[in-house]
């Protein structure tokens, strides 16, 4: 297959340039274990598991097995007021694995409807127990909690608030980052001690600010994904729940990127021992092969929806969509879980991210051009110096020779990301590395 054989006019690709995209375009036809083949024969390591999905690896029969029998016993059914069996069992599932009394999961399609809907959980909550003027949202800067306006709105990825900022939500406040790159800046399986505290931002400022009584919900993510594997200082997590407990304010955990695995253990709330009330999932839930998201949430919050006065045929929360717990999705869920245990899948993310950590930092420290290398779990980011005038390209220069050369990493501003499936095996790690590194040299 060569390009001529691909139709290109039609599809706008998204988070892409699409204008220089066919000059030198990517397209995957299929994929096995670690690598994908391209449509002109290539073959490419995922050194990203498909923007951090593909747990599992690529192409794995129980998951697909599980997908057919589904189509072939129940195809789709509605969402509102009925449900199916896989559902359920999908959602007993992650309920189990989840830290604490996170018991009730309601289930979307993808990470930015997750984030919309907690937010939303967390406003009806509020007004279910007469604190309806809890309204302030406050994310961090560099999150990212989606695409969709509430999750732009909490979100501190400036690239994506520019040009929609007239219509994000009007009550929201921002968190100071959690990266110190002048002390700081290669962090190696360890969580920084910062001399400071940079919460106390937060609280001396921000909630003075807004007064705590009108703050609904605090949302972050665990590690900083997105922006290119930030990892906050020691105790930062704790002392978030602690300052969210103090004045009552409900605790979300996006766990698109860190849930089920990457840490080496179920989610970020379990790597760091707190619990928080919502909990933020999606991408390695189904190893990514059919959209599925979710928010679990805390009994306490169920339980005050539940017993706001209403009549017993009224619904309690109005939200939803048309592809909420989707039986083929939860099959794929299911079977995705089981076999993420049977293989003993999260413990070896733990076991090869030491790997990775050591691999990137023996062959990236020094290079030129390198600011810094964060490593924890089974993900690292290097990070690149600016090419004065024109941010972002040395990054996006080094992630094109890297896929010339077989290895596809991820480009997140001026880092390189990498975060492989569970199934890495060392010589794929190398592979990866050395690559980068090779190619980080090329464009010194």
């Amino acid at each position: 297959m060569n390009n001529h054989d691909i139709p290109m006019d039609n599809q706008w690709l998204p988070f892409t340039p699409n204008r220089t995209f066919r000059q030198d375009p990517r397209v995957f036809v299929g994929a096995e274990g670690m690598h994908f083949t391209t449509h002109d024969g290539k073959k490419i390591i995922d050194g990203i598991s498909s923007l951090w999905c593909v747990g599992a690896g690529h192409n794995r029969k129980p998951i697909n097995e599980a997908i057919k029998n589904q189509l072939d016993t129940l195809d789709y059914a509605t969402a509102f007021q009925a449900s199916n069996d896989k559902a359920f069992k999908a959602a007993q599932m992650i309920a189990d694995m989840a830290p604490g009394d996170l018991n009730k999961v309601l289930f979307c399609n993808s990470g930015s409807e997750a984030a919309d809907t907690a937010l939303k959980v967390a406003l009806a909550y509020h007004r279910a127990r007469g604190e309806g003027h809890r309204n302030v949202f406050i994310g961090r800067e560099k999150g990212y909690h989606g695409v969709n306006f509430g999750g732009m709105s909490v979100g501190g990825l400036p690239a994506n608030r520019k040009v929609y900022g007239a219509q994000l939500l009007p009550r929201v406040d921002h968190m100071r980052f959690i990266h110190d790159p002048v002390n700081h800046a290669y962090i190696h399986h360890e969580e920084p001690v910062w001399a400071e505290d940079p919460l106390l931002e937060l609280e001396n400022r921000i909630l003075v600010l807004h007064d705590p009584s009108n703050i609904a919900a605090v949302i972050v993510e665990p590690i900083a994904g997105s922006a290119g594997w930030y990892i906050p200082p020691q105790g930062y997590v704790k002392r978030l729940r602690e300052i969210c407990d103090k004045h009552g304010i409900l605790l979300i955990f996006d766990e698109v990127i860190t849930g089920f695995g990457r840490l080496g253990v179920n989610f970020g709330a379990d790597y760091y021992g707190v619990v928080p009330d919502m909990l933020n999932f999606a991408k390695a839930v189904t190893n990514g092969v059919i959209p599925l998201g979710g928010v679990i949430c805390r009994d306490f919050i169920y339980d005050a929806m539940m017993n706001a006065n209403s009549p017993a045929h009224a619904i309690e929360f109005f939200h939803g969509y048309t592809y909420s717990g989707h039986p083929v999705a939860c099959a794929a869920a299911i079977a995705t879980l089981d076999l993420m245990k049977e293989e003993n899948l999260f413990a070896r993310a733990g076991q090869q991210g030491k790997v990775l950590g050591d691999a990137m930092h023996s062959a990236m420290k020094g290079l030129p051009n390198v600011i810094g290398i964060r490593t924890l779990g089974l993900a690292g980011a290097v990070e690149l110096a600016s090419i004065p005038g024109t941010p972002g390209k040395r990054a996006y220069d080094v992630f094109m020779d890297c896929f010339h050369h077989g290895v596809w990493v991820r480009p997140a501003g001026e880092n390189i990301v990498i975060c492989p499936p569970y199934i890495v095996e060392d010589a794929h790690i190398d592979q990866i590395v050395q690559t980068v590194a090779d190619s980080i040299r090329r464009h010194a």
